[in-house]
């Protein structure tokens, strides 16, 4: 196969399929499970992981978000459209999650020794490779009016369809995607532009929040003509993965990794409430 960055082709995967898990597997569940992983992967516990995963309803807010002008009111428009709200801890801002959704979690050890452009460029990668039957024009560049905008965004025609974010612990390093695949972007896109409308109320703010244009966004489907399931994705995400290194284990967290799993969902907790304190 051509153009696979090194990060991509370990000796094992660890497979870790946690997409239908259903409603009550919350997304603060997810971000402390990718950071007790990365702290395996990165002693050398564990091979590099490729966990996928799923929640309903939830917009996940960025740090900035919580210090929007009017934040309660924005939660609020949120909640009374049938989402619940989390603050993760690490950098970026409000994505929309939902059973159309796939979250796709790669955990590569040796962070300190991997330039952090080389974990964004192995999910660009590894994307275009997943559907390099379907398109070849996959682009990553910043889509600056979709919501959570970034330099590795990925579209298709100018139209995004996914976002990668990057969280390191210890000597791991945990690369996150989520694609849109079924359902419209545009209708997740108009539901963040609505928040930020209402939670900013064209006050001038220190941080520059998006101007959402819902155009700018679509799912694969949409983009694609296809009919992909989430289902389907997951089934080529594991072929490609077995293409990749010849061997996959799956095996749930154990031993150390659920106490470490569970010291950092207490702390993902607290740190929610915290940054969610003076808002309910």
């Amino acid at each position: 196969m051509k153009n696979i960055h090194p990060l991509l082709q370990p000796q094992k995967y660890r497979f870790m399929d946690q997409s239908n898990l259903g409603p009550s597997f919350s997304a603060l569940q997810s971000f402390a499970i990718d950071d007790a992983l990365s702290m395996s992967v990165g002693e050398g516990m564990s091979p590099t992981a490729a966990r996928l995963w799923v929640h309903h309803n939830t917009v996940v807010l960025g740090i900035p978000d919580a210090r929007l002008p009017y934040i309660k009111d924005g939660i609020d428009y949120l909640k009374t459209e049938g989402y619940q709200v989390i603050v993760r801890n690490s950098g970026g801002l409000a994505v929309v999650l939902d059973e159309g959704v796939l979250n796709l979690s790669f955990i590569f050890p040796d962070s300190k020794e991997v330039n952090i452009h080389d974990g964004y460029e192995a999910m660009v990668s590894f994307t275009q490779l997943l559907f390099e039957d379907l398109t070849d024009q996959i682009k990553a560049y910043e889509i600056t009016r979709s919501y959570c905008p970034g330099t590795y965004d990925l579209s298709i025609g100018g139209q995004k369809f996914a976002g990668i974010s990057q969280r390191r612990v210890k000597n791991g390093s945990a690369v996150q995607i989520y694609l849109d695949v079924t359902g419209s972007g545009a209708e997740r896109a108009r539901l963040l532009k609505q928040f930020y409308e209402i939670g900013k109320r064209g006050e001038e703010t220190r941080f520059t929040y998006p101007v959402i244009d819902p155009k700018v966004m679509a799912s694969l489907n949409e983009l694609l003509g296809t009919r992909l399931s989430v289902s389907d994705v997951r089934d080529r995400i594991l072929k490609k993965i077995y293409e990749l290194s010849g061997e996959v284990t799956v095996d749930p967290l154990e031993g150390q990794e659920i106490e470490w799993f569970n010291k950092r969902l207490d702390q993902m907790i607290q740190r929610n409430e915290k940054a969610l304190e003076n808002l309910t």
